[in-house]
């Protein structure tokens, strides 16, 4: 008999716990504003995306590493709430997720974001064995931890699995490998012209396509997305229009809605498609993952477009 996957889709990158304070302008240097509101959601790439999945209809799973403060306590809770499993998570003292503080400016619903790494601790490539990434359909993998995304992704390749990923930033060592390995790249605009030196869109995810390469997707925020498959030919989606409030975490659910699609059996146009109605969802809701849509928000959205 084949293997039969646990999880639809298995993630063990970047998780946080974000502070998001509303404001009505992005405060200017030595200045004053009031504060319209305030709130405490889960956030990072891998976290967000999984409950983006898992919204979605898949089965995820969150393999990283937490530990036993209020941090790691409030990101365990909230990933049971969406049914993402945690089981394979490694518990060590003193560990604990990022923590965000999210100024989001509501004249532009844009935001800005100030991380703190301290105490965040990564899943060793020792920890990464073919006993847990088996138990998946999908890998997602981020540039937070590159040695284990490196062995995860091999241990994947052998398995016939495939990898979806969210890199943000090339300043890991390592992480042009990971790049390089991915079956599924979806990056944004900025870090498609700094890898390739073109600003076109078009020009640049063809220069990323490969035939190795299920899909390389490079997004454009209100301009939508460009991607190529394996030949290689670079196709436009545009952005579904909506009334934006705030764009925390859009990225990352295009990223898990996308995921979630191709684990389910949706070939790669369809997912394009679903992700683009989930981020464009969420974008019309506050807070990183409270607005993120579920199956049936989705598909009711998309049946009222003619996309």
């Amino acid at each position: 008999m084949g293997r039969i996957p646990r999880w639809d889709v298995l993630g063990f990158g970047a998780v946080a716990v974000d502070d998001l304070i509303y404001v009505d302008h992005h405060p200017l240097p030595d200045s004053k504003t009031t504060v319209r509101d305030l709130r405490r959601e889960g956030g990072g790439l891998t976290g967000t995306a999984l409950v983006a999945a898992a919204r979605l209809g898949a089965r995820a799973a969150y393999a990283g590493v937490l530990g036993d403060d209020e941090l790691s306590h409030f990101t365990l809770q909230a990933f049971e709430r969406e049914e993402v499993d945690c089981t394979p998570v490694i518990h060590r003292p003193g560990a604990r997720p990022i923590h965000s503080f999210v100024i989001v400016d509501l004249s532009t619903a844009q935001r800005s974001i100030l991380a703190s790494f301290h105490g965040v601790v990564q899943r060793p490539p020792e920890a990464m064995t073919e006993e847990l990434i088996e138990s998946c359909r999908v890998l997602f993998v981020d540039h937070t931890n590159v040695p284990g995304g490196l062995r995860a992704v091999e241990i994947a390749h052998g398995l016939g699995i495939p990898v979806v990923a969210d890199i943000e930033f090339m300043r890991e060592p390592g992480v042009e490998k990971l790049l390089d390995r991915v079956d599924h790249l979806i990056i944004g605009v900025e870090l498609a012209e700094e890898i390739t030196g073109r600003a076109d869109p078009a020009a640049a995810v063809k220069a990323l396509a490969s035939p190795s390469r299920a899909c390389c997707v490079v997004t454009a925020g209100e301009r939508g997305c460009w991607y190529a498959e394996r030949d290689g030919e670079a196709r436009h989606f545009p952005a579904f229009r909506v009334e934006t409030v705030d764009t925390t975490g859009c990225g990352d659910v295009f990223h898990g809605a996308y995921a979630a699609w191709i684990a389910q059996g949706g070939d790669v146009p369809e997912a394009i498609r679903v992700a683009s109605a989930a981020a464009a969802l969420k974008a019309m809701h506050p807070g990183g993952r409270s607005g993120i849509p579920g199956r049936m928000a989705v598909l009711q959205f998309l049946e009222e477009r003619s996309i």
